[in-house]
């Protein structure tokens, strides 16, 4: 006989499902890739490389998106089977369990695959940390946060590139931005921009002494060729100097890092992780041209949170998640409120709950921008 617990979870995942089925449109979606097959076989397809590429970028997502409903879709259908069987005897239960718990994390992954329609949601990104004030202990509550989104990024199949990590004096790091290299990369972390809160017995206090530390995440999309941003060389300040990070005797005895000041905004970003000056100048452009215009879209933004009078509670520079080790162990969303006890689990990598928690947070209350 199926279980209460079985049957509620079986209900729930028929009723998502349903709700799914309301505005994916199916038949349009299937006409839409038939559209851009036909397309991409035309003989002068490929004489725009740039309309060529979107095209298949498109495609392939379409694809992805359609392919993975038929199999949820299918799930369900054997999940209805499976209920009628287990009416008949108990021998097919674990299989309409194992089937309920798989048809569960489907749909999941699909709701949050849907979730990520945002303008530049399926580029890579750039993940910024800066410890806040209090020197050491900020510094390795900002390497901690770098380890943990490494480790994600690692668990999900990303590829990790070192832009400028800075260490800090005793320990941890100064400020740290790395590359994450994926599909849907930008889209999955982009809510993690904000402040992080550790409250810890600190390591460095020989007290023992509860501290409370705090260290600043930004994500920005890696844009190429998606955005026009208009930056002059007269707003610009160029320095290089010895790079500090690892890549050989060629990078440790030529000044090859650089740090562009961008002059009316104060902004500056650096990169050292390339072996040559060039290199490292090309990388630290592409990372100021998303700064810059992340600046214009918050602007925008905080325009338009005066017009609503809402939204400044998750805005840049509050907080938005604290990390309890003492005297109880837990982590906590404050705009989602999803939080777990598992702290370690958390700082080795498994943030995917909290990430869905914010895609379906952002998505209900219509806070999502293009950035």
């Amino acid at each position: 006989m199926i279980s209460y617990e079985l049957r509620t979870k079986i209900e729930d995942v028929q009723k998502r499902f349903n709700e799914i089925k309301k505005f994916f449109n199916e038949e349009g979606m299937k006409k839409e890739i038939k559209e851009l097959e036909t397309q991409s076989a035309s003989p002068d397809f490929w004489s725009d490389m740039k309309s060529a590429q979107d095209t298949l970028k498109k495609m392939k997502l379409l694809k992805e998106k359609y392919e993975k409903f038929q199999v949820i879709k299918s799930k369900i259908e054997e999940l209805e089977i499976g209920m009628k069987l287990s009416e008949e005897g108990d021998e097919f239960l674990q299989s309409l369990e194992e089937g309920a718990e798989e048809a569960q994390k489907l749909l999941e992954n699909f709701e949050m695959l849907m979730m990520l329609n945002g303008k530049f949601d399926t580029l890579n990104c750039y993940l910024s940390i800066h410890p806040g004030a209090g020197g050491t202990e900020s510094h390795d509550w900002a390497s901690m946060l770098l380890r943990m989104y490494t480790r994600w990024a690692e668990r999900n199949g990303f590829e990790i590139e070192e832009i400028d990590i800075q260490p800090g004096d005793e320990a941890g790091i100064n400020s740290a931005t790395i590359l994450i290299k994926g599909e849907n990369a930008y889209g999955l972390l982009k809510h993690e921009r904000g402040v992080h809160r550790l409250v810890r017995i600190s390591p460095f206090d020989a007290a023992k002494r509860r501290h409370t530390s705090f260290a600043s995440v930004n994500v920005i999309p890696e844009f190429k060729d998606e955005i026009e941003v208009d930056i002059k060389d007269e707003d610009l300040k160029i320095d290089t100097y010895r790079s500090s990070g690892a890549g050989g005797q060629h990078v440790n005895r030529t000044d090859s890092a650089v740090r562009i000041t961008h002059l009316p905004t104060g902004i500056v970003v650096t990169c050292q992780n390339e072996r040559s000056q060039i290199q490292n100048r090309e990388v630290a452009m592409r990372v100021l041209k998303a700064r810059l215009y992340q600046l214009e879209l918050e602007k925008r933004q905080e325009k338009l949170q005066k017009i609503q009078g809402n939204l400044k509670e998750i805005g840049w520079g509050s907080q938005i998640r604290s990390y309890v080790f003492q005297p109880y162990t837990m982590v906590k969303d404050h705009r989602t409120n999803h939080e777990t006890g598992n702290i370690q689990a958390v700082m080795d990598g498994e943030i995917d709950d909290f990430i869905y928690a914010e895609l379906v947070f952002f998505a209900k209350n219509n806070m999502d921008f293009d950035i």
